[in-house]
């Protein structure tokens, strides 16, 4: 009986610290440094090999950025739509000391809003700092 008990509190007491060991709790915590100053660019303004791959991707919901030498492109499309009358909003875009942070919103067209009635690719081309960090879009 004696050993009975001492194994039911051994294994009671490895099955506490697996509990405790595995809820260990992140940090989810972002903290910023600094907003990024950014221009959303027109498609005219968009390198023709970004554009190229903005075109193949567009039909679907995507996320992505681009580098060259003087600057960091991010898109975020929203893939295909029945109708025109989206826009898309940059609600932030901001840098931590490991990542770049952005956030952004499709808008849809008011009820009372006239729109084509043909298909659309609503996304954004944000152009900012070159900055050597990953992006994170939330």
């Amino acid at each position: 009986m004696k050993r009975f008990k001492m194994i039911v509190l051994l294994l009671g007491v490895i099955g506490a610290g697996l509990i405790f060991t595995s809820c260990k709790g992140e940090n989810t915590d972002v903290k910023k440094i600094r907003d990024l100053e950014f221009t959303v660019v027109e498609d005219a303004d968009v390198p023709e090999p970004l554009m190229e791959i903005i075109n193949e991707k567009k039909a679907q919901p995507f996320k992505m950025h681009y580098k060259n030498t003087d600057f960091l492109y991010i898109v975020v499309g929203y893939g295909e739509q029945s109708t025109g009358g989206y826009s898309i909003s940059v609600d932030e875009l901001f840098l931590t000391s490991n990542a770049i942070y952005i956030d952004t919103n499709l808008i849809g067209p008011s009820q009372d809003e006239f729109v084509a009635n043909a298909t659309t690719y609503p996304y954004v081309v944000v152009k900012t700092e070159f900055l050597d960090k990953p992006v994170v879009f939330n």
